[in-house]
């Protein structure tokens, strides 16, 4: 049975808040820190109390309990620990001088809490799904408040919940049809600085995104924003005097006894000579390193205990009782024989691309010229998506445009600016500025991969249309990419041979030219699909490549299936996936249905993508699923 306490005159569910607290506690590591339902989700440093916003208390069980523990989340994990404190303090006290002082406190919130949830979500993926429900709630709320904003004359926030549905928005290039004219005018000139969000990296880009919004706001906006729908991440009140830091909350305990080591020796030069194994300073790559423990209690000696440690003579007790060597019976597997068989595997080409596919071939199929009937209904086609494709173009151009000529602040030379404040309150004022920033140009290449296989039939033609917006975006701000389709000859396969079909659709080198797309429309289900074996294919081929940025995109419709790979697929094509991410390439599971999505492909796609997954319930919807990651990941290349 659910019991409750009543808090702030309101029913709290006590399971949940012992819930929360407990999960504060883990996630800081901080056993006396407390937690509270307040009017924010923000760190009390002078009280140290973690709270979660009574924004959530109205909605639906499910979505309540989402709600608190995202806001548990983006404090315990992502402000404390990545979060830079100088940088958070020196804005605050810029933000005195500001006239937009709580329009930019709030901004400053949204956009850190943005970066800190891409860093929540990498280090836990398992948060991704509540994070989903935050982001969801949020977009219904704040298109509701834009109404209201709008029809009261609240200019700044009606432009606060533009700036939220802009960064947060499904579909490309959004319009809001209840906002006014000066708001979206307002949004417009923003809008290329707000797309910097996705690049920020530290604190100090956030800071410096908001300097530049406010800069464009100052002459067109006198009075501040009324609502307050965010407070800062970090509450400080007489903290600064307490000297309570959110470095003194990521600091280990300290020792609960100050004795010390009697046994120091007093010659430390002689000892190094003797003992150089003993807590040591060597850096030896020979030294390996032995597991390490976080003393809370015990004498205090020089050994580092927040780093691993070099292996001491007395260290082998830990690990197994030293006796006598005798010869073993068994097969010792680190002998030549095995060596051997894995030397002759690799000179055959066999077992390279995993052990499941030590009999898959190669086989390489070129697109045919097309015909004029292909032509005609790739312009069709093309037509269909041209909207997308324009919209994307945009966006991307903007954003590339505004690299260019938006002038660099803040920095340590440069031409004078105007605001002199630093030069008495900041210790290193940055007071000069740049114009013409060198604009930065899209170094990325992508591949897409497209399955052929025969439960494809159903699908082919929509997908295609999702293909050639791909094409066309990435053809028009001339990005180098290869589109092939995969498929494995269920018909050919024997014993030993295993041929996949590499239809090369288009090829790096050829993918910018105006005249090309049309063979696009050739590809045709056909067999099976052995994912594993492709991917590590065309991983192969990215890694030739020279751009920094490397992007694997692979279009299917449920788990691979082929001869002899059933039961171990999904295996094999996980494990191609993390070889090709600790390669650096980035890549996407793209999930295609025809209706609702099943809760086993669901998982089937999590445990071979993680989160870098897209499911896409409808076809038809592909062009509008499509948009947004194709516009996160060109961002990512900026």
């Amino acid at each position: 049975m659910m019991k409750f306490i009543v808090f702030n005159n309101q029913k709290v569910d006590t399971s949940l808040f012992l819930q929360l607290q407990d999960l504060a506690c883990v996630l800081t590591r901080i056993s006396n820190l407390k937690f509270e339902f307040h009017y924010g989700h923000s760190f009390d440093l002078r009280r140290k109390v973690i709270t979660a916003s009574h924004f959530w208390d109205n909605f639906s069980p499910e979505i309540r309990e989402a709600g608190y523990k995202t806001d548990v989340f983006l404090r315990a994990i992502g402000t404390l620990q990545y979060t830079e404190e100088a940088v958070l303090m020196d804005y605050m006290q810029r933000l005195e001088d500001i006239p937009l002082k709580k329009f930019a406190s709030q901004l400053f919130t949204l956009l850190e809490d943005l970066r800190l949830e891409e860093l929540c979500k990498r280090e836990r993926p398992g948060t991704a799904r509540i994070f989903q429900i935050r982001q969801r709630e949020y977009q219904k709320y704040f298109t509701s408040q834009l109404k209201v904003n709008a029809d009261r004359g609240y200019e700044l926030d009606e432009l606060f919940c533009l700036c939220f549905l802009t960064l947060l928005t499904n579909t490309p290039d959004p319009f809001f049809t209840d906002a006014n004219e000066k708001q979206l005018q307002s949004l417009e000139k923003l809008k290329p600085v707000l797309y910097t969000a996705f690049e920020a990296q530290q604190t100090k880009d956030v800071v410096q995104i908001v300097v530049q919004i406010i800069a464009l706001l100052e002459n067109v906006h006198q009075e501040d924003s009324l609502n307050e729908y965010f407070i800062l991440p970090v509450f400080y009140t007489s903290s600064f005097e307490n000297g309570l830091t959110l470095d003194d909350l990521r600091r280990k305990s300290k020792l609960k006894n100050e004795d010390k080591d009697s046994s120091v020796h007093e010659n430390e030069e002689a000892k190094e000579k003797k003992m150089p194994t003993w807590h040591g300073v060597s850096k030896s790559e020979e030294q390996k390193a032995f597991l390490r423990f976080e003393l809370e209690s015990g004498t205090k000696t020089k050994l580092l205990g927040d780093t691993s440690r070099e292996t001491e003579d007395g260290d082998q007790a830990l690990g197994s009782v030293q006796g006598k060597s005798r010869s073993s019976k068994n097969k010792d597997y680190g002998k030549t024989e095995e060596l051997e068989n894995k030397t002759e595997n690799a000179k055959a080409g066999r077992g390279f691309y995993g052990e499941e596919n030590r009999d898959a071939v190669l086989l390489n199929k070129q697109a045919e010229p097309p015909g004029t009937d292909d032509l005609m209904l790739y312009q069709s086609y093309v037509v269909d998506v041209e909207s997308h494709i324009r919209k994307l173009s945009r966006t991307i151009e903007k954003t590339l445009e505004h690299k260019k000529i938006m002038p660099r602040v803040d920095l340590h030379a440069g031409r004078l600016s105007k605001r002199l404040i630093p030069l008495v309150l900041e210790p290193f004022p940055r007071i000069f500025y740049k114009k013409n920033n060198r604009s930065k140009e899209i170094d990325a290449v992508f591949t897409l991969l497209v399955d052929c296989s025969a439960s494809m039939v159903d699908k082919m033609e929509e997908t295609k249309k999702g293909i050639i917006l791909f094409h066309e975006v990435l053809k028009r701000l001339v990005i180098p990419h290869s589109i092939i389709g995969f498929w494995e000859d269920a018909n050919a396969v024997k014993d030993g041979y295993q041929p996949n079909y590499f239809h090369r659709i288009k090829d790096f080198s050829h993918s910018v030219y105006s005249k090309s797309g049309a063979e696009i429309l050739q590809l045709q289900p056909q067999e099976d699909n052995r994912d594993g074996f492709s991917i590590r294919m065309a991983t192969q081929e990215l890694m030739r490549r020279n751009e920094k940025n490397r992007f694997l995109l692979i279009f299917s419709d449920g788990e691979p299936a082929a001869a002899n790979y059933d039961q171990n697929g999904i295996i094999d094509t996980k494990e191609a996936v993390v070889e090709a991410r600790k390669k650096g390439i980035e890549v996407v599971g793209m999930f295609l249905s025809n209706g609702t999505i099943a809760e086993e492909d669901q998982k089937t796609m999590q445990n071979i993508y993680d989160k870098e997954h897209v499911l896409i319930p409808s076809i038809t919807e592909l062009p509008e699923q499509f948009t947004p990651l194709l516009k996160k990941l060109l961002l990512k290349s900026l």
